[in-house]
């Protein structure tokens, strides 16, 4: 079933996974946050363009902590990141999410996007005024790092390559993948600013002999283990 508001839509993935988009902006920004609910905690991966609040959308129940975790510091993934407390992200990009410039969260580029959205958020809205709100780490994580939520507990993949501080999260007793923007379904993107091919080539060597159920991707379609790893071969045989 799918739910809809006036910015957001959202699916059910499973009985503890919903996936949510922003189905107004542009394909290029348009990217895929999950809410995770665990015994212990919720969270949150990823947060959009922060054009509308996030929070309110998901209906998280009170009184639970939330965990709200950054893949990486793109602008279409941390938008509404400010409108949590507990903000996880990998401490190569610690000091990008404490500042938010444009140098690395690339929200330049949406401002320069020809209809960055189809339809506005609010009536003032204005492009050309959009800015990210900074959200410093409460919690800086590093590879295989563990995060915890009571039921699904996440080991912290370090994936660079799309940006320096790319992550997944991977539940190794389930196999279910959150990948970020390391892999996901469609045209990956190494040529952005900070962008690094020869990490990106060394983080799909890995992600290809990867053991999962299932990925959920920063953008497009959940995968299954053989599509990551043919989407990964594909990537090093073209940039072999």
């Amino acid at each position: 079933m799918t739910k809809r508001t006036n910015w957001f839509s959202a699916e059910q993935l499973t009985d503890t996974i919903r996936r949510t988009w922003e189905p107004h902006v542009h394909r290029f920004f348009r990217a895929n946050l999950f809410h995770v609910i665990g015994k212990d905690a919720d969270l949150v991966i990823d947060f959009g363009m922060g054009l509308a609040p996030l929070r309110p959308f998901l209906n998280i129940e009170t009184g639970k902590p939330v965990i709200a975790l950054a893949t990486h510091v793109h602008a279409d993934h941390i938008g509404s990141f400010h409108e949590f407390e507990h903000r996880l992200g990998h401490a190569a990009e610690a000091d990008g999410f404490a500042g938010m410039e444009d140098t690395v969260t690339l929200a330049h580029l949406f401002r320069k996007l020809p209809e960055g959205v189809e339809e506005t958020p609010e009536p003032s809205f204005e492009q050309d005024d959009y800015e990210i709100l900074p959200a410093p780490l409460t919690r800086v994580l590093v590879e295989n790092d563990t995060v915890d939520i009571g039921g699904p507990s996440y080991k912290v993949l370090h994936l660079p390559g799309h940006s320096p501080g790319s992550i997944g999260l991977l539940d190794e007793t389930s196999g279910i993948f959150f990948s970020g923007d390391a892999i996901y379904d469609g045209t990956l993107v190494d040529d952005l600013p900070g962008c690094d091919k020869s990490a990106y080539r060394k983080s799909m060597h890995r992600l290809r002999d990867l053991d999962i159920s299932v990925a959920y991707g920063g953008h497009g379609a959940p995968m299954s283990r053989e599509r990551m790893r043919m989407i990964a071969n594909a990537y090093l045989d073209a940039s072999a």
